[in-house]
């Protein structure tokens, strides 16, 4: 399962929405991942997650493939429209 989302926050996916992003794709079972300009990286970790150098307006593709792979595609798409707030 995939959806693609636009990053709206200013400062793109720097440290702190990479860190809360990997955090909650931790919590699932799924594997998850985040595909950005043809480069596809691990979602539960935010070094990874910061090497792509997504900006604000880019979009990206949410990956998830597992038993809660719906539901974690949901909640991370809604932490990026959220602006990374929790």
């Amino acid at each position: 399962m995939e959806m693609k989302k636009t990053i709206l926050n200013p400062e793109g996916l720097h440290a702190r929405p990479a860190g809360q992003l990997a955090k909650v794709a931790t919590s699932f079972k799924s594997k998850i991942e985040v595909i950005f300009n043809q480069k596809t990286v691990n979602a539960k970790s935010a070094m990874s997650l910061m090497t792509l150098g997504i900006i604000q307006s880019s979009e990206v593709i949410i990956k998830a493939d597992g038993p809660d792979a719906e539901e974690a595609i949901q909640k991370i798409a809604t932490l990026i429209d959220n602006h990374f707030s929790v």
